[in-house]
């Protein structure tokens, strides 16, 4: 990174992670992650080296773009090179297929790497081609459900839910199910067995599986705008999600059958390659990520929710985008007026990030999104301190999803 205290967070972020790695017992699991870190950092090295380079060819195709974050300034007129995640992608995929000769050693571990694969893919063509084409929004929610489908055909694990501790007696009361349980036994299963610990979905459960996975590729995608605030959101949830890996894997008696191992491997190579991107979208930025990454590492951390079998927790990590898509809402579906550019503005008298404000028909109105909800709290700031700010806020909401998910569904009832 470039700067010392770039590098300490960073530290401070992956810390756990070792903590976690020396309570795994079984040494064919650790050999086999020990392998597969090596792999991620590779990836960094791979996709650090191949930015710079493969940029210029970007930008020679007219992929490239002004940051509106220097308007006014004597760096204005610089050309950025665009739709650098494609490098990104391209290396993760590389690495992934590399790894599987070594894990996928049965047909249904080899199923599970080909339907991660062709979800993955299929979301960075859609991801390139949008950066290429602009591509109408009816397409990129049309398209994820159906890049979801070898996902949902290979997925093994269970389709019951562990409901939370305060809402089981609403389920389960005086040794009987209460009205509402046999109202919801309508439409699904509440086990009557388990005290009002468990529903299984069913065919929703695929539903919502796939819903998240539209939902994971698009609220990256419209959480954005600041030089570094993609990549290290994705970063963070990945960790996030990587350190309930070890944690897991460190509690089974079986780890490399353990589901929660797909998921780690996934990850470990997602995050060494992503923090080559970083380093060079942080900034000042020397590159944009464009949709392309937003569509891979959404696409991506769907992948390992589902095939890890915790995708309602992932829900959890997800809070920023959850809460920056529903205050979105109005703006997003017209009820409110939406410009083009929702953007935080920017001063070059100070050089400071404010909320953005935008006249419609006489009238000045708000963005409606997370970053400029920020701003009008905090006040107005610099751009990478901004960046901070809603990374540390990603931090704690990740944190807080963790205590959320071993508090109200203790780890011997999780159904996922």
């Amino acid at each position: 990174m470039r700067s010392g205290f770039q590098v300490l967070s960073l530290a401070l972020l992956f810390a756990p992670l070792l903590w976690f790695f020396g309570k795994i017992s079984d040494a064919e699991a650790k050999y086999m992650l020990t392998g597969v870190s090596f792999v991620g950092v590779v990836s960094y090295l791979a996709s650090d080296y191949l930015i710079p380079y493969l940029q210029v060819f970007l930008a020679r195709r007219g992929l490239k773009g002004k940051d509106l974050g220097r308007k006014g300034t004597p760096d204005e007129d610089l050309d950025v090179p665009s739709a650098l995640g494609v490098v990104v992608a391209v290396v993760f995929i590389t690495a992934v297929i590399i790894v599987q000769l070594f894990d996928a050693t049965t047909p249904q571990e080899l199923m599970k790497y080909n339907a991660a694969l062709m979800s993955i893919c299929f979301m960075v063509l859609l991801g390139f081609a949008d950066d290429v084409l602009d591509l109408p929004w009816r397409f990129k929610l049309a398209l994820p459900p159906i890049a979801s489908l070898p996902l949902l055909c290979s997925y093994t694990g269970s389709t019951s839910i562990v409901m939370p501790l305060f809402a089981r007696s609403y389920l389960f009361n005086n040794g009987e199910l209460t009205w509402l349980a046999k109202l919801l036994n309508i439409f699904v299963t509440v086990d009557s067995k388990a005290d009002g610990k468990i529903i299984n979905l069913g065919i929703y459960y695929y539903l919502f599986m796939s819903m998240l996975a539209v939902f994971s590729t698009n609220a990256i995608n419209i959480y954005a705008g600041i030089n570094g605030l993609e990549v290290g959101q994705a970063i963070i949830i990945a960790v996030a999600i990587l350190g309930t890996n070890l944690f897991e894997l460190s509690r089974s008696t079986n780890p490399m059958q353990h589901p929660h191992m797909l998921s780690a491997i996934i990850l470990i190579v997602f995050i060494g390659a992503s923090l080559a991107l970083l380093k060079h979208n942080w900034y000042p930025a020397r590159v944009f990520v464009g949709d392309t990454y937003c569509y891979f590492a959404g696409m991506t951390l769907a992948v390992v929710g589902i095939l890890g079998h915790f995708s309602k927790t992932l829900l959890l990590f997800l809070i920023p985008q959850i809460f920056n898509f529903v205050y979105s809402l109005p703006q997003l579906f017209r009820i409110y007026p939406c410009p083009r550019h929702r953007l935080p503005a920017f001063d070059a008298k100070d050089g400071l990030r404010r909320p953005s404000r935008f006249v419609h028909n006489g009238k000045e109105y708000d963005n409606l999104t997370l970053i400029n909800l920020v701003l009008r709290i905090v006040g107005p700031v610099r751009e990478e301190t901004l960046t901070f700010i809603l990374l540390a806020l990603q931090v704690v909401c990740c944190i807080g999803g963790i205590a959320l998910r071993y508090y109200y569904g203790p780890v011997y009832w999780y159904a996922e």
